[in-house]
């Protein structure tokens, strides 16, 4: 029995779990006489805790209800469209169908992990019930059993026993969970066979876009006898697809759990907003913009939380998301801001009106003609909108700054009317297929557009509102950066309002697949170079994982720099040093983040380090002499952003630390990356390493005859007397000598202001000049006596000529 208990429980996980090549059979230690008692007990108690957990309730029985959910959503889907009626269901019907196939995959995952994880221990305690059993067996079956003292062969029997009943007890939960694992592997193959049907069919409907498939309209006439199976169908497929929006609903999975907790946190939010901007928006003092969107708290609400579908709901059942874009469309017209809303003119009526006509269409799917004419008017009542808008807008004048979007607006709406013409064209002549995808793709595509814009909008207005309020303004990170991070947000949500909108016009103009399976393709593609393979996904993943990093370590730093590490009472330099540090171990770990995520294998990874040894140790030296250098620069902190230094002739302002160089900023305004080597080898000189204090030291030199007592009483008043010098250590004026032609003073002084101390210096000098004139004390200029010992003839004369006339003397007598 117990044997069986093992073998089911290896059936169990057969499915999941992979069996080795060449599996090795762990040799059982055999019991010795002397540790029979000890491991009786032990192998006893075991046996005994199997059968207390056995004696419990199964915990596979509480997997059953969650087994026949999803068995009869597979049974119901698959009886109810049958393949061939599946190739006459509307293609929104048939994507909305493949998603409630892999809605039921999903779960049936979740449940076998689920049934795994609870049932776990049935299979290992199997396995150490036989492995036990095993031991003691082979004591009674071993040539001197016969020669066991009664007591031991006693105590033998009834650990035997107990351990056979203790497998007895687990058989029946195994078979259970057998069962159970047999009844999920049916269900799965079910829900297999339905994705592949729907597949088939959504391939089927594509292929037939340029094909005939219906009569001309003209040769229509009324389609008796086929609206009461149509309308069977449509009642059933919605009956199916509110099924699977409650399903969806009960799962609350990760990211349902999320848009609730953002549904719930926003609504207070934007009230709270609302109420304290009241005033400002009645004085007029907000932003157009921003006063509609704080002005209208419900609309702004409800059309983030139906953003809020769209993008953490992607796999939500399309009903859903239908709902989402209808609710969407009032709060899209008046939250628009109000320039564009002068500049788009009537097109937002327009495009939200044709996409709720073309919601109506469902209702007209019962009869046939009825369903044509019903796409012909909207094709046409779009054409006819688009025309007329484009009529109106070329007898408006608009400003010059928006001359561009409305080219740009004019390009589209004349594409719109050619694929509009085309589908009424196609209808006509019974290629119904792409009539509904021309017509649904332009109206469609038209209006995710304007709620995409719409959205955007909204969440950039309240995100600089966030930046501008006081309680966020005290943050040294929103003052500095609060421009650049605003305009960096505006670019990311930009691309993604594109991306987002590109994937769902595709989607309606059924090119996504085709295009989805090119790229699938392209990105397969692999390269090989010897024991290295990499694809090109595998490349593009790479890229996106190491910006990503790159982009996450830089917020980080900044994040430490600006209002973490200053916040913190530290050693000078020790926030510097840690922001960098987490800024290049973010970096690392993104890189092997992105190496693991781009396929690559330790064995790879070894030839590419390997590699890059060798180069190291050939060409990388200085390389890495300087990251070396930068790990001690920032270990050891000799200098920090901020300090003042002076390095092999270079004078600056230490701007950033890195791992390879330190950029210094020279006080004429050049960037000089220095080698960190450098920093550690040279002779450094840190001026501001300990304090900011700075001494100014003035050399001046006065005329001979000046008295030297006066002239120092003078100077050290007026050093004392001057803004920016400090009284401790108090100035000096020192007489230094008797130069050739002056005697030589000296003033010495301090100042705590080092960045200003160069205009602390002038404004000294300034002083000194105006005391020494005001006291009479003269700076004689520079005297020099020249003695010609042989002059030319032509010097001569011009020294006479240049000499002044004097009288001749009077003649004697």
């Amino acid at each position: 029995m117990l044997a069986m208990a093992l073998g089911l429980a290896r059936l169990a996980h057969a499915a999941d779990t992979p069996t080795p090549a060449a599996p090795t059979e762990q040799p059982i230690p055999a019991i010795q006489m002397a540790d029979i008692p000890l491991r009786a007990d032990t192998d006893l108690r075991y046996a005994e805790g199997v059968l207390q957990r056995a004696a419990t309730a199964d915990p596979a029985a509480a997997f059953t209800p969650t087994l026949d959910a999803i068995a009869k959503s597979a049974d119901e889907k698959l009886y109810e469209f049958q393949p061939a009626q599946l190739r006459n269901l509307p293609i929104m019907r048939l994507e909305s169908l493949e998603r409630h196939w892999l809605f039921d995959a999903r779960r049936l995952a979740h449940w076998h992990a689920d049934m795994r994880q609870a049932t776990a221990w049935y299979a290992s305690d199997a396995a150490e019930l036989l492995r036990r059993r095993t031991a003691w067996q082979a004591i009674k079956d071993a040539p001197g059993a016969v020669g066991l003292p009664p007591a031991l062969a006693d105590r033998v029997n009834a650990v035997v026993a107990q351990l056979t009943a203790a497998g007895e007890a687990l058989s029946g939960p195994l078979s259970r969970q057998v069962e159970l694992e047999q009844r999920a592997s049916a269900i799965e193959e079910q829900i297999r066979a339905g994705e592949r049907s729907v597949a088939e069919a959504i391939n089927y409907v594509d292929a037939r876009l340029l094909r005939v498939d219906s009569p001309p309209l003209w040769a229509l006439g009324q389609a008796a006898g086929s609206g009461e199976d149509t309308l069977t169908l449509l009642r059933t497929g919605l009956d199916i697809e509110v099924r699977f929006a409650r399903e969806y609903g009960a799962a609350d999975s990760g990211n349902q759990r999320a848009l609730h907790a953002l549904q719930v946190l926003l609504l207070p939010l934007l009230l709270w907003l609302a109420h304290k901007s009241r005033h400002a928006i009645r004085a007029g003092v907000m932003s157009e913009t921003a006063a509609g969107v704080l002005g209208r708290p419900i609309s702004t609400w409800l059309l983030l939380s139906m953003l809020g579908v769209l993008a953490l709901e992607p796999d939500a059942p399309l009903m859903v998301q239908q709902v989402a874009l209808v609710l969407a469309a009032i709060p899209v017209l008046r939250l628009l801001p109000p320039s564009s809303r002068r500049q788009l003119d009537q097109w937002p009526h327009a495009i939200t009106g044709l996409f709720l006509a073309e919601r109506l269409g469902f209702l007209f799917l019962a009869n046939t003609l009825f369903y044509r004419l019903s796409t012909v008017a909207l094709a046409a009542l779009a054409l006819t909108a688009i025309l007329w808008l484009l009529a109106r807008g070329r007898r408006q004048e608009h400003p010059v700054a928006s001359a561009r979007l409305v080219r740009a607006l004019r390009a589209v709406a004349w594409a719109a009317v050619v694929l509009l013409c085309v589908s009424l064209v196609a209808n006509l002549f019974g290629n119904v297929s792409l009539s509904e995808m021309l017509t649904s793709g332009v109206i469609g595509s038209g209006y995710f557009g304007l709620v995409l814009y719409a959205g955007v909008t909204v969440i950039i207005t309240l995100l600089q509102l966030l930046l501008a309020r006081q309680g966020i303004s005290r943050f040294r990170l929103a003052r500095e950066h609060a421009p650049p991070l605003v305009q960096l947000l505006i670019r990311l949500l930009t691309a993604a309002a594109v991306v987002g909108w590109a994937v769902y016009a595709m989607d309606r103009f059924r090119v996504l697949r085709s295009t989805y399976a090119f790229a699938a393709q392209v990105l397969s593609y692999t390269l090989a170079f010897g024991q290295i393979s990499i694809s090109l996904g595998n490349i593009l993943v790479f890229v996106i994982s190491v910006v990503i990093a790159f982009w996450a370590a830089r917020t980080i730093r900044l994040i430490l720099r600006d209002e973490v590490m200053t916040r913190m009472s530290l050693p000078r330099g020790v926030g510097n040093s840690i922001a960098s540090l987490t800024y290049y171990l973010v970096l690392l770990l993104g890189l092997a983040v992105a190496l693991s995520a781009a396929g690559f294998q330790t064995s790879q990874l070894t030839i590419v380090f390997g590699a890059l040894g060798v180069g190291i140790g050939f060409g990388l030296q200085n390389v890495v002499n300087n990251f070396v250098s930068g790990l001690i620069l920032m270990f050891e902190r000799p200098i920090q952003p901020g300090d003042v230094v002076d390095i092999g002739g270079t004078s600056g302002q230490v701007r950033d630390i890195g791992m390879r160089a330190t950029r210094i900023k020279t006080f004429e305004g050049a960037d000089v990356i220095v080698p960190n080597g450098t920093l550690l080898s040279d002779k450094l000189t840190n001026w501001t390493m300990l304090d900011r204090s700075r001494r100014i030291e003035i050399s001046i030199g006065l005329a001979y005859g000046t008295e030297p007592r006066q002239v120092i009483e003078l100077l050290d008043g007026l050093a004392r007397q001057t803004a920016g010098i400090v009284t401790e250590p108090a100035p000096a004026v020192l007489f230094m000598g008797f130069g050739p032609g002056t005697l030589d003073f000296s003033v010495r002084a301090w100042t705590y202001d080092f960045d200003r101390w160069i205009d602390i210096r002038s404004d000294l000098l300034t002083r000194m000049y105006d005391a020494l004139r005001e006291a009479g004390i003269e700076i004689p200029f520079p005297q020099r006596d020249l003695h010609l010992r042989s002059i030319s003839e032509e010097a001569s004369h011009a020294l006479a000529a240049s000499q002044p006339s004097r009288p001749a003397p009077p003649e004697p007598g």
